[in-house]
């Protein structure tokens, strides 16, 4: 691990690990999935199809092709989630009946040569096929665990899902955020005002060690779901709001070229760069390989991992059930990609992660202290580490480009969004 100098965490839109790697081989990603019966009869189950086991009670779905232009934009919230989780049974997604497929809206897969660029990326390093983000639901608190580990604000009390009026510091004075206990319960406009200071983030970690980073978002304020640290008081409120957020997220590829590399980043798209299923762009295979190019191109190829995942599940069918470790999650299964000079070739990685896996790596990396305890709320402490997806005693190997749709150029004369990212 002491290769290790950058870590670049690429965080994409809400997908499913089967969404965009069904059929992948080695991989837990079969192209059936389980439904309750709703409206009518399903298909005729297939003894022999890959998933062919279902819980009693339903019938097996064989998941249809998509397109990033047809694909529905589901229900993905943290009470949607405990739906399609169903204790353990993942066979709640039937109840999204309000696409054009009834009830199985949700039982899809993108076309394969639209995300030909992923699976290349996986065919190349490493494909990890049991990441499941810290919590059940949407984007706000799935952005907040990438950075602290945590979203927990009292013992066996978190937040969940999104604040009322804005998720962030600018937030009209009475907003609130929404909060779920140990029971499960959510309660809305219930928690604290969201400029948070209830927990540590790796900002303060990598502050107080001297260690650069920096969170690469379209804009600061109205992207306040995909930008985290515009709800945590230690940033807003400090020097890192304008030295460490930066805007727009293409500047990476400048950073990049001019040797301005973080040692630790965070790098959001912009809305139609994003995968997200709202906005039927097909630019976000793209987006990645140009980030992923301009590093494997540069000085910083033997040095730096690159972590690429989807924030939340977008409330697509997976059929891996995420292990249950505290009231907030494990949420549903995301893909994740694992990319470096030292990365295993062609590996499936089937360790359990979390996103405290990521952090876990980082603090490795740089030998820093854990964020906190588990029994604060914390996972970076008990969580696996992403390291199993190396091989430190291999030579660097090589970069070769990921062939993509779009150029790089088209990224850096994009014009800066000003639309929000998403809104859940």
């Amino acid at each position: 691990m002491r290769h290790i100098k950058h870590v670049v965490v690429i965080i994409q839109e809400n997908r499913s690990f089967e969404n965009f790697f069904a059929g992948y081989p080695h991989a837990n990603a079969p192209t059936f999935g389980c439904g309750r019966k709703m409206h009518g009869s399903m298909p005729a189950s297939n003894p022999d199809a890959p998933g062919a086991s279902c819980p009693s009670g339903d019938e097996q779905i064989p998941l249809h092709q998509v397109t990033f232009r047809t694909g529905p934009n589901l229900d993905h919230d943290f009470e949607p989630a405990i739906i399609d989780w169903d204790n353990g049974k993942m066979d709640g997604f039937t109840r999204w009946g309000h696409y054009k497929d009834i009830h199985t809206a949700a039982y899809a897969y993108v076309d394969r040569p639209e995300v030909a660029t992923y699976w290349d990326i996986a065919k190349e390093y490493v494909l990890a096929d049991e990441m499941f983000p810290t919590e059940f639901g949407p984007s706000w608190t799935a952005h907040l665990t990438l950075v602290a580990g945590t979203d927990s604000i009292k013992p066996k009390l978190a937040l969940a899902d999104f604040a009322d009026e804005g998720s962030n510091c600018k937030a009209p004075g009475g907003a609130k955020t929404t909060t779920v206990d140990e029971s499960r319960v959510l309660r809305r406009a219930s928690g604290p005002f969201p400029c948070l200071d209830q927990f540590n983030t790796m900002a303060q970690d990598l502050d107080t060690a001297g260690i650069s980073w920096k969170y690469y978002v379209p804009m600061k304020l109205k992207a306040f779901i995909w930008s985290p640290f515009a709800a945590i008081k230690y940033v807003y409120g400090g020097a890192d709001w304008e030295k460490n957020i930066i805007m727009p997220q293409t500047q990476v590829l400048q950073d990049i070229a001019q040797k301005n590399l973080a040692a630790v980043s965070w790098v959001t798209p912009s809305r139609d760069d994003s995968d997200h299923p709202a906005f039927r762009a097909d630019k976000g295979p793209s987006w990645v390989a140009s980030v992923v190019n301009a590093i494997g191109e540069s000085s910083y190829w033997d040095s730096t991992a690159i972590v690429v995942l989807w924030d939340d599940w977008g409330g697509y069918y997976d059929n891996a059930s995420p292990p249950q470790l505290d009231f907030r999650g494990l949420g549903i299964r995301v893909p994740c990609l694992i990319i470096s000079a030292y990365s295993k070739r062609g590996y499936v990685s089937h360790t359990q992660y979390e996103y405290g896996s990521i952090l876990k790596f980082i603090e490795q990396a740089f030998g820093l202290p854990a964020l906190g305890t588990t029994q604060d709320g914390y996972t970076d402490t008990r969580a696996n580490s992403i390291g199993d997806a190396f091989d430190f005693k291999q030579k660097a190997r090589g970069f070769s480009p990921i062939p993509a749709k779009y150029p790089a150029a088209s990224f850096l004369h994009e014009p800066p969004s000003n639309e929000p990212v998403d809104t859940e």
